[in-house]
């Protein structure tokens, strides 16, 4: 197996919690040698978001520290605040996600790491920018409260809901990783290392796609549509004989397509729903048809008929069953990552040139504390 892109990149990993450890164990899928700097004692926040437990802490810290070494640094302690400058030194990518400017009492602030270390790439996550929202704290349930996702989430006549993962925070990591990507790829033409800032707002935003776009050309703010599409339809879930499916249906010729599998074609020749914009302002009487023909076929029998004709259907299921459809359709969404370790989804892109790195499991806190000490006090 052919080395990671990253093989040789090293990594000062100083984040904590998701959006910045995800970015970095990314990273190291990708070949990159990640050094995870914890609080001595304590580590990670994440490694007490428990229960569940896993391995040598909580389910959601594996969730995000796969394939990374650790070292418990108290910044506080001048010796250790020299042993986390000299890493820095020595990085290709120093990652962090402190508050504003509070690196700087211990000389691991951009401006200082770029005199030691010119050709670093330095990477913050903030939650609301380092400028007039630097002191704002980000946390992605608030982030998605007040950058607007929540008032697209959920059913029309309830209250905002968060969607039901840290989005936010995985979106910013992924943006973090493509910062990193192009910082890195401008350091090869001129040497130049850089400081990339990376915010949830800002992540947030832009992800909203088509919801920001229709309320910057209209001036009208969408709203919570619970699973139905604001411009398109039936593009949500159905109510079958035994369960509920989803149907995206995009185009005219699909609903006729959807209609023959229905045994109710001449819903395909109906004004009200000949055209996607007629559907779209008749949706409460279309619904009320395809639920009428849907009310004596079961989910599955269904979804058979509308695959068969090649239009966008499935049950809804849930996490299980996601994973074992992805193993069906010989995805390999797992990976094992040792023993005494829950297996881990894998890293998503698939690449013909190499593979992504074989994980190791999350280190336990400051389990390479003593090789990384030694290493850190010699000189490179």
């Amino acid at each position: 197996m052919s080395p990671g892109p990253l093989d040789g990149i090293l990594v000062a990993d100083f984040s904590r919690v998701l959006a910045g450890p995800s970015a970095s164990m990314w990273l190291a899928d990708l070949g990159a040698r990640v050094i995870k700097v914890e609080r001595p004692g304590t580590g990670d926040d994440t490694r007490a978001f428990g229960p569940p437990w896993a391995g040598s802490s909580s389910a959601y810290f594996e969730s995000a520290n796969r394939s990374k070494e650790s070292i418990a640094l108290d910044l506080a302690n001048p010796d250790d605040a020299s042993l986390a400058r000299t890493l820095a030194a020595r990085a290709d990518v120093v990652l962090e996600n402190f508050r504003t400017g509070s690196l700087a009492r211990f000389g691991l602030d951009p401006d200082a790491v770029h005199r030691a270390n010119p050709r670093a790439v330095y990477c913050s996550i903030t939650g609301f920018g380092s400028g007039a929202g630097a002191h704002l704290p980000g946390y992605d349930f608030l982030v998605q409260a007040v950058g607007g996702l929540m008032s697209i989430t959920g059913d029309p006549d309830g209250e905002p809901r968060k969607v039901g993962v840290a989005l936010v925070d995985l979106l910013a990591a992924k943006d973090a990783v493509i910062g990193i990507f192009a910082a890195l790829r401008h350091r090869e033409h001129t040497g130049e290392g850089q400081h990339v800032e990376v915010d949830l707002l800002s992540s947030l935003l832009a992800s909203l796609a088509n919801q920001a776009s229709s309320y910057l050309a209209t001036g009208v703010a969408p709203r919570a549509m619970g699973n139905q599409h604001p411009s398109i339809a039936p593009y949500e879930t159905l109510r079958a004989a035994d369960g509920i499916l989803a149907v995206a249906v995009g185009s005219d010729r699909q609903f006729r397509a959807l209609t023959v599998a229905l045994d109710a074609p001449a819903f395909a020749d109906d004004p009200r729903f000949a055209s996607n914009g007629a559907r779209v302002g008749n949706r409460a009487e279309l619904i009320a048809v395809l639920e009428g023909a849907l009310a004596s076929i079961p989910v599955d029998d269904a979804v058979n008929r509308m695959l068969a004709a090649g239009l966008p259907a499935g049950r809804v299921g849930d996490i299980p069953s996601a994973i074992a459809l992805a193993e069906s359709l010989g995805l390999d969404p797992l990976v094992d990552v040792g023993e005494g370790h829950p297996a881990q989804v894998r890293y998503p892109v698939r690449y013909s040139a190499f593979t992504p790195v074989t994980p190791t499991a999350p280190p336990a806190l400051d389990a390479d504390g003593a090789a990384l000490r030694a290493w850190l006090a010699a000189p490179d």
